[in-house]
């Protein structure tokens, strides 16, 4: 594990786990909404397949993200694993309102120094949304991506529950 992908829906806990091998592995972590989302206003890095491009053509590194459209197949194409958080509902929505919620009270600074706003919370891009009604579609994406065989190479480490990723991690 060197070059790693932790998918999974919103609030799932990509970004966490992801943060807990970087310092457990020592391999460089990086936050693909980081990557993405680069300044005010929600502003979309238009060096975004550049940026990815050099980042995983390094030898270690771990993303927390299925991948933004402009940038998935080449993430997929420079793994060497995939930690696959698939959480039902029930486990996920909780997470991403309680996040959400902390955000939005809190004022906390994310991505390109945006925040999470209570008029946000009324738009179909908000995350509690966004998980719930996404959760089938990135399901299928990612098990359809396990199973295609250009990425037949990658160690897959599927989980679909938070005790089980907590047993694994205890593991390690």
């Amino acid at each position: 594990m060197e070059r790693i992908l932790v998918v999974g829906v919103t609030g799932a806990g990509k970004t966490t786990l992801a943060q807990t091998l970087s310092s457990r592995l020592g391999v460089p972590y990086h936050e693909m909404d980081a990557l993405y989302f680069n300044g005010p206003n929600w502003a979309i890095n238009i060096n975004l397949t550049e940026d990815v491009s050099s980042l995983t053509a390094e030898p270690r590194w771990i993303i927390d993200s299925l991948g933004y459209p402009d940038v998935r197949d080449l993430l997929w194409d420079r793994a060497d694993t995939v930690i696959w958080l698939d959480y039902p509902k029930r486990v996920i929505i909780p997470r991403v309102l309680r996040r959400s919620f902390r955000r939005t009270v809190t004022r906390e600074a994310l991505f390109g120094g945006n925040r999470e706003t209570w008029t946000g919370w009324l738009s179909r891009e908000h995350p509690v949304w966004w998980a719930w009604s996404q959760h089938g579609t990135r399901r299928r994406e990612v098990g359809h991506r396990v199973r295609d065989p250009r990425f037949a190479p990658l160690d897959t480490i599927h989980f679909g529950h938070p005790d089980d990723t907590e047993a694994w991690l205890a593991s390690l």
